[in-house]
């Protein structure tokens, strides 16, 4: 089976997927298998469920007649099939990086882009050599444009991402403390990010610059075609406000708030309007986007309970987030208490910035200071700290956070938002 004989196949499919559970009528479903699974052993089921063919990449199973089709390598299949796919449309497709906010933006540009065209975008974060391919799969005819996410841990992987999605439009959102064991240190974080504008400038495709951010100017200087924005002489031109911890901007004399917090999420608001602005979205209708977008994947998100604020951004931390939310909840009126957990990835610099972290929150001058993981209690000698959530879970239990506001901020791998029925 080669790609061009399966893609009438994939053509006449409702969608591709590699989770058997979620298998629907007329689904490709693609078997991954592993050390400990193979998901091949699936296939004979899922046809019965209605799937219009399976991909396996273990021959006994293949059977033509029921379109169960071996390949050597799922995963390359997948990815080749969405190579060639990509290859036949026309649409304009804008591809996003960087350290943070990488999500949160893509979803504000989706938003501000549907008010005219009907768009297609990466579901939640599935930006990966995976996530990637199966969002391109997803592409259909009626579909006008697409917003491509494209996440991260090492050198080399957003050129690979690149020459899936290959995208006519790209932004990296920053270049932060994020995957420093994976990337060799920050440097390598914006050598690897910069992947993307290596990709856009080989092929003479279009870069959304944030002006205000010294190494975004840097790495595009004199690269033309160019968009940009920031708080003066740039091409779409932006001046923060705040209210009531929400941030947003004056947009052609009209104010638009977001629900969004932290002055951190100003440049993402700028991103979408700014893409919005050159792809002809009205005012109106851009305002309109970014006010209505209501934050429910724990970033950034603004959570009331009972007669406390809690803001949950639990989804990722690195330093340089970790830093930006500690300095916006300083903002917040009020009493005040952090939950901290680990900030994972970080290799041999880990100490060093755990430590860093609390320094700061101890400057802060916050009411209470909670942190969660080993990392932090590997180098917190003082501040009452956890070695898990679970245990967090257990001391909340029965001792109350008196803080009227109270912010959750961690990797994901320690699940802080647990806590959050128990605060």
């Amino acid at each position: 089976m080669n790609i061009e004989q399966f893609y009438p196949l994939f053509l006449k499919a409702q969608k591709v997927t590699i989770d058997s559970r979620k298998i629907t009528a007329g689904d490709l479903f693609f078997a991954f298998s592993g050390e400990n699974y193979n998901a091949a052993i699936f296939a004979d089921k899922a046809i019965e469920t209605g799937a219009l063919a399976v991909i396996v990449e273990d021959n006994k199973f293949e059977n033509i007649d029921k379109n169960i089709f071996y390949v050597p390598s799922t995963l390359v299949f997948l990815q080749e099939l969405a190579i060639y796919h990509r290859a036949q449309l026309s649409i304009p497709i804008i591809g996003l990086t960087g350290s943070n906010g990488k999500t949160t933006t893509k979803e504000l540009i989706h938003a501000v882009l549907s008010k005219k065209f009907n768009v297609q975008y990466t579901v939640g974060n599935l930006n990966n050599h995976i996530g990637v391919p199966l969002t391109i799969l997803s592409i259909k005819p009626e579909h006008n444009m697409a917003v491509i996410e494209m996440g991260a841990n090492h050198q080399k992987e957003i050129e690979f991402l690149c020459t899936i999605a290959k995208p006519n439009f790209g932004y990296i959102t920053n270049f932060g403390k994020a995957h420093l064991e994976g990337f060799g240190g920050f440097e390598g974080v914006i050598k690897g990010k910069s992947e993307l504008y290596s990709y856009l400038q080989t092929n003479g495709q279009t870069i959304l610059v944030n002006e205000n951010d010294p190494i975004q100017v840097e790495k595009t200087n004199g690269y033309s075609p160019k968009i940009t924005f920031g708080t003066s002489n740039s091409d779409y031109n932006y001046q923060i406000l705040t209210r009531e911890h929400c941030v947003g901007f004056i947009l052609d004399n009209r104010t638009v708030i977001s629900q969004l917090t932290g002055d951190y999420n100003f440049t993402n608001l700028c991103a979408a309007a700014s893409f919005g602005q050159y792809f002809g979205i009205e005012t109106t209708d851009i305002k309109a986007a970014l006010e209505a977008y209501t934050p429910t994947n724990m970033r950034s998100q603004i959570v009331k309970k009972g007669d406390k604020t809690l803001v949950v951004d639990t989804y990722n931390a690195n330093p340089s987030s970790m830093s930006a939310s500690l300095q916006n909840f300083k903002s917040f009126i009020g009493s005040k208490t952090i939950i901290i957990g680990d900030m994972l990835e970080l290799g041999i610099e880990s100490d060093e910035e755990h430590r860093n972290i609390l320094k700061l929150a101890s400057e802060l001058g916050f009411d209470e200071i909670i942190t969660v993981g080993p990392n932090f209690k590997n180098v917190n000698a003082e501040i009452k700290s956890f070695d898990s959530t679970h245990n967090l879970v257990s001391y909340l239990t029965s001792n109350k956070i008196l803080s009227e506001n109270i912010l959750l901020k961690a990797s994901r791998g320690i699940t802080l938002e647990k806590v959050i029925e128990f605060i």
